[in-house]
């Protein structure tokens, strides 16, 4: 973990905990230090600032605060930070429109999380960034009840988790996430009368819950068992084990009242009732939904809410009451209607996923047909295409072009082997990349040949680069390379012939001994 992830990782901790005035404060401190400017700083450590804003229910600061840690990110180029402040924009977007109609907008959503997911493609090597990141997808598709796009997030966001510190509850934490998506789908499952499938999900629960339970580290270690141990229970309950399971999870949601945590206690509701129905103490199970429906506050999730209403008119149509056969029917109806509507909202997702999927490809293969293999830099294709782009594009445009051989290149083949020969064109391609101006192309045209084509250069700054190269090929250690270059300097249009006479400068640089920058 960086510097600035280690700080953004200790303001999240508090925000997360409570101190969201204090992070807010202290971040903005943090952003000013570069420059005075609040925009400058780190994506760290606006993230920290966006998370404590919606953390303190201020959704419309939060997201003023992620669009610019999206612009820090791009200014970056950090494909962890991108992703988490995408995916940051889309879980503030889920929840503004659930509280406000005018708000929704679920292809923006959409849009972002897919992009999130692709920049995650071009790897993020920080566990801590990328668990961040993998979860920050996850939640909304969560959200969403696009159960089968959450999953492989936190299962990446648990298995990054593991190649960090073990004295943390982290990977307790992205397991009881995944029992939680699991145990979720199969509520949802048992709604829409798909019993079989939701089954096999309720076991996949028991299984992360056990897991749980068994990774709880770190100081909170007891408060990862409790969850771990309701999360349980609750799987137990969903697979039909009630009998065991009631007595335990009962103990263990009392444990939970003590230290507050209303959410494991309003989650596992459904799952307690449905089990006390079942053992005969309907009107226990009864009064615990009704406590429950009246404690969820307007900001509970619908989804969750839904599943105490559910739990709520099954036991009533049990009970046999007047009316309440035909009110569970109508829940079952708009059950069914979710359903479809969720598997629609799955079909756009995974469309725009598998366009971008194509889209990615496509530009990789691109990317591929115009870079060298062995060392990563612009291959014959992309010299020429990009000759024939200043050609035609920027004709009186002054362009110098170089030739650049290497000399007794042959000598480290033949005593050291070719392995030896790629590790060291590898080597001069880095030392000539580094020699050129930002804007400019280096280019391996085959064997030991290379190139660079230098737009704006006069023959004076073209033979300054030049000696700069030929400069770092002589420096490199244990090796007895160096190079030869020829340079001229044209007008774009005469770019083809101003590369021959570079090549037959090149030529005469190497009759002269080599190591040297020959104009044609």
């Amino acid at each position: 973990m960086d510097d600035v992830s280690a700080v953004a990782a200790r303001l999240l901790e508090r925000g997360q905990s409570g101190e969201h005035a204090e992070v807010v404060a202290e971040s903005e401190r943090l952003l000013r230090e570069p420059t005075g400017d609040l925009v400058d700083g780190p994506a760290g450590l606006h993230f920290a600032r966006a998370v404590a804003y919606m953390s303190g229910g201020d959704e419309h600061a939060a997201l003023a605060a992620a669009e610019l840690m999206i612009k820090a990110a791009e200014r970056e180029e950090s494909a962890g930070w991108l992703s988490c402040g995408l995916s940051l924009r889309a879980v503030l977007r889920v929840e503004m429109g659930e509280q406000d109609v005018a708000e929704h907008d679920l292809e923006t959503v959409l849009r972002d999380l897919v992009d999130a997911e692709d920049a995650l493609l071009r790897g993020v090597e920080d566990p801590w960034l990328a668990s961040n990141a993998h979860t920050g997808i996850a939640l909304p598709f969560h959200s969403l009840r696009l159960y089968e796009l959450a999953l492989p997030h936190y299962t990446a966001a648990y298995e990054a988790s593991t190649r960090g510190s073990t004295e943390t509850g982290a990977p307790a934490m992205w397991l009881l996430n995944l029992a939680e998506v699991e145990l979720d789908w199969a509520l949802e499952l048992y709604r829409v009368e798909l019993v079989a499938d939701a089954e096999k999900h309720s076991r996949d629960a028991l299984e992360y819950a056990v897991r749980a339970g068994q990774a709880a580290a770190g100081p909170d270690a007891e408060r990862w068992r409790t969850s771990a141990g309701i999360q349980e229970c609750c799987a137990r309950i969903s697979c039909g084990e009630d009998e065991p399971a009631l007595g335990e999870i009962l103990t263990r949601r009392e444990r939970a009242k003590v230290r507050g945590a209303t959410a494991d206690l309003h989650w596992s509701a459904p799952f307690v009732a449905v089990a006390l129905g079942r053992v005969g103490r309907s009107e226990e199970a009864l009064d615990l939904l009704r406590e429950t429906l009246a404690e969820a506050n307007a900001r509970a999730a619908w989804i969750q809410l839904a599943a105490l209403q559910h739990t709520r008119a099954y036991l009533l149509a049990e009970a046999g009451l007047p009316g309440t056969a035909e009110t569970l029917e109508y829940g079952q109806t708009l059950a069914h209607a979710l359903w479809r509507q969720r598997l629609r909202t799955l079909h756009v997702a995974e469309t725009m996923r598998s366009f971008d999927t194509l889209r990615h490809a496509h530009d990789q293969a691109a990317r591929s047909a115009l870079v060298d293999p062995l060392t990563g830099i612009a291959n014959r294709r992309a010299f020429d295409d990009a000759v024939a782009s200043h050609a035609a594009l920027e004709p009186r445009r002054p362009v110098a072009a170089l030739v650049i051989d290497l000399d007794r290149f042959k000598d480290v083949n033949d005593t050291h082997g070719h392995d030896a020969g790629d590790a060291l064109l590898r080597t001069v391609a880095g030392a000539l990349s580094a020699s050129v101006r930002e804007g400019d192309l280096v280019a391996r045209l085959g064997g030991d040949e290379f190139a660079a084509l230098l737009p704006g250069a006069d023959a004076v700054a073209a033979q300054r680069v030049a000696q700069r190269m030929v400069d770092a090929v002589d420096a490199l250690p244990d090796s007895p390379a160096t190079a030869s270059i020829g340079v001229c300097s044209t007008p774009a249009a005469a770019l083809p012939g101003a590369i021959t006479r570079a090549d037959q400068a090149m030529y005469a640089a190497k009759r002269a001994g080599g190591n040297r920058v020959t104009a044609g």
